[in-house]
């Protein structure tokens, strides 16, 4: 196993949809609860969303078997709408999510502090796959909206 890193990890995609749609989709909790887990054995069941400076976020993502569940929680430390997101985590770590529009695609860019339990290689992989899932939801949902 190699080494975690103190060095930020990013994370990217470019989704096809406009940043506004974007937006919503990675803000609104009736949306988050669709996309926000690395593999299909896990989902978010409950998701609070205060997206304002100084507002809190929690998201339970638990395995479906019921084997496990946590709260993945911060507060919002800047929000620059359909350009930018930053949050802190309870444990301190710090987390910052571009939006950039590029024509009818978003490029989403997530750059987070890694913490020290897991490899950077792994928490990169799971930060990815939930970015990945993202995608493919915001995608889904952006076309039958047309």
């Amino acid at each position: 196993m190699s080494a975690t890193s103190s060095s930020p990890i990013t994370v990217e995609t470019v989704v096809n949809a406009h940043v506004e749609k974007v937006w919503e989709i990675w803000t609104d909790p009736k949306h988050i609860v669709h996309w926000n887990n690395a593999s299909d054995d896990w989902h978010t069941p409950y998701a609070e969303n205060d997206l304002r400076k100084d507002g809190k976020f929690t998201y339970t993502m638990a395995a479906k078997n019921g084997s496990f569940k946590f709260d993945f929680e911060g507060v919002y430390t800047n929000v620059d709408e359909h350009r930018s997101i930053e949050y802190a985590l309870g444990d301190g770590r710090k987390v910052k999510i571009d939006f950039t529009p590029m024509d009818d695609k978003t490029k989403v860019a997530e750059t987070f502090d890694p913490e020290n339990e897991n490899s950077t290689e792994m928490q990169r992989a799971g930060w990815q796959a939930i970015l990945d899932n993202f995608k493919k939801y915001a995608e889904i949902v952006f076309s039958t909206s047309l």
